[in-house]
């Protein structure tokens, strides 16, 4: 299962390099793009639950990594009030 890295700069300014055991992060968030810390978490979360569950189906357990990044995205989340996510970078990036 290929894995992989997305970086995002959160509201202050502060850039974080984050993991995905799965690929599946490339449909829910877009290079370049800027989200609401909201719909960041909520889209994040999502591809996190997905990629775990990815995990368990093929190994016969949850990704740990997985629901590590996904409690420390949220935790920062909290952090802030108001403000943007941006996605600054996913790699490996899709097959053309």
């Amino acid at each position: 299962m290929p894995e992989m890295t997305f970086e995002v700069r959160w509201p202050d300014g502060s850039e974080v390099s984050c993991y995905s055991p799965s690929l599946v992060m490339h449909d829910y968030l877009d290079r370049g793009a800027t989200y609401s810390v909201d719909e960041f978490v909520r889209r994040s979360s999502a591809a996190l639950d997905l990629a775990s569950e990815r995990v368990l189906a093929t190994y016969g357990f949850s990704c740990t990594s997985a629901i590590q990044q996904k409690s420390e995205i949220v935790a920062t989340a909290a952090g802030f009030d108001t403000g943007t996510v941006e996605i600054l970078r996913m790699e490996p990036g899709l097959p053309s």
